[in-house]
């Protein structure tokens, strides 16, 4: 399990900046389906060899009449609680702000580790400005530039010297399952239903469950942790706010699991909550079950109306779009145990090792069916390949030209290899090194 990076701070700051320079990222993720667009507030990044999520809680304020007691007083509440470690950004230009004041209060009273960081000191001058700040009462003072990066190290030497080490897990080896997905879609009822008691509450408000709930399943030959992601807190404001509380609260939980049920509305269909959550069990290599939910109240008059709704799915999550679709109902119980039986069928898809001979069998056999393009005249050899020894299926290949290998053979060879071996609903990557 990784540690968490919330970087907080009012609008204009330069979180975004800090964000993307953390995540090696430079734009925001664009999908054709309407709604879709949008930045990107979740990433992964990694220095001194630790690896850490960072979450951006810029861009979420909207129509707020009064942006400081109202919205960030609510998302910096919110980072204080998922977080471990909270960089609180400031704007040398701008100097201290009330917005600052109003942050800084709740983050003095807080015990995770708080770095106060004053951005845009890139000259002289602003190196001076940044000495008003420390009247936010904080012991240490960070000054950056997050554009171009200077002081940025120093920063983060400073924050991962605060990550926790990774805890022994008393329940390790048991496969965990994470239930994701956006407030009021079934999350708690599903589980309810399964363990056949009134563990979680459920009510029709979407946000009930406010913390992540860990209930040991061991009925029908299965034995796993389910793990109920909690919701949202209820807000008097929704739209952009819900996708901020909700997608924070479900890091954790995804982050430690094995296999994520991304639970959808069939009423509703897919979203850009279920997407921002897809990314995330993507980016984390997490196996993936999508439960489509209320199926019970669709109407199934046309013709093979579960495999359109299927294709749907899987269209929307190109190009890893070979996951296992179910169709379920918390009120009629239908299918619920298959959701299930699906999830441990992923995660023993996950955990699945090819013999090193097998693996070279089959990859000879499609490079001599299908070889890889020649790049400027220059043929590439595939030699070897070996299953490296990662927590999901991970592959190196061994050419002679590694750097002209292109994306689309890189997704035949992982194609085949999904056809061949069955690698359902498991994010796969293929590396080509150097001989």
């Amino acid at each position: 399990m990784s540690n968490i990076v919330a970087i907080v701070g009012c609008p204009n700051v330069g979180k975004s900046t800090l964000f993307n320079r953390l995540t090696q990222t430079r734009e925001a993720i664009v999908h054709e389906t309407a709604g879709v667009t949008r930045d990107r507030h979740y990433g992964k990044s990694d220095w001194n060899g630790k690896e850490f999520s960072v979450i951006d809680t810029g861009g979420y304020v909207k129509d707020s009449d009064d942006i400081f007691e109202n919205e960030i007083q609510k998302q910096v509440m919110f980072a204080i609680d998922e977080a471990d470690v909270i960089i609180f950004m400031t704007d040398a230009k701008e100097g201290v702000t009330p917005g600052d004041e109003v942050i800084a209060d709740i983050l003095r009273k807080t015990n995770k580790p708080v770095f106060l960081t004053v951005n845009k000191t890139d000259n002289p001058t602003l190196q001076l400005e940044s000495n008003a700040f420390w009247s936010l009462g904080f012991d240490q003072l960070y000054t950056i530039g997050a554009a171009t990066g200077t002081g940025t190290g120093d920063l983060l030497d400073a924050v991962v010297e605060k990550f926790s080490d990774d805890t022994v897990d008393d329940e390790a080896g048991i496969p965990k399952i994470a239930i994701v997905g956006r407030p009021n879609v079934g999350k708690s009822s599903l589980i309810n239903a399964l363990t056949g008691t009134e563990r979680n509450i459920v009510t029709p408000i979407a946000g009930t469950t406010r913390d992540t709930i860990n209930t040991r399943y061991n009925k029908f030959g299965h034995d796993f942790i389910l793990v109920d992601t909690a919701g949202l807190r209820k807000k008097a404001k929704v739209t952009e706010n819900i996708e901020f509380y909700s997608t924070l609260r479900s890091v954790r939980a995804i982050e430690e699991s094995d296999v994520c049920i991304l639970m959808i509305d069939a009423t509703q269909g897919i979203e850009s909550q279920d997407m921002n959550v897809f990314r995330i069990i993507k980016e984390n290599n997490k196996g993936l079950v999508v439960c489509v939910n209320k199926w019970d109240l669709m109407d199934k008059s046309e013709d093979n109306a579960t495999k359109s709704y299927e294709e749907y799915v899987k269209k929307s999550l190109e190009p890893f779009s070979d996951v296992p679709v179910v169709f379920t109902s918390t009120v009629t119980k239908q299918r619920l145990l298959k959701a299930m039986e699906e999830a441990v069928h992923v995660y023993e898809n996950r955990t699945k090792k090819i013999s090193t001979s097998k693996l070279n069998a089959l990859i000879h056999q499609y490079v001599e069916e299908t070889p890889p393009p020649a790049w400027k005249g220059k043929f590439i050899r595939i030699k070897y390949a070996t299953q490296l020894p990662t927590y999901y299926p991970t592959f190196a290949l061994f050419c002679n030209l590694p750097q002209y290998i292109r994306d689309p053979y890189r997704r035949y060879i992982e194609n085949r290899l999904r056809k061949d071996i069955d690698f359902c609903g498991v994010p796969m990557k293929i590396f080509f090194r150097k001989k």
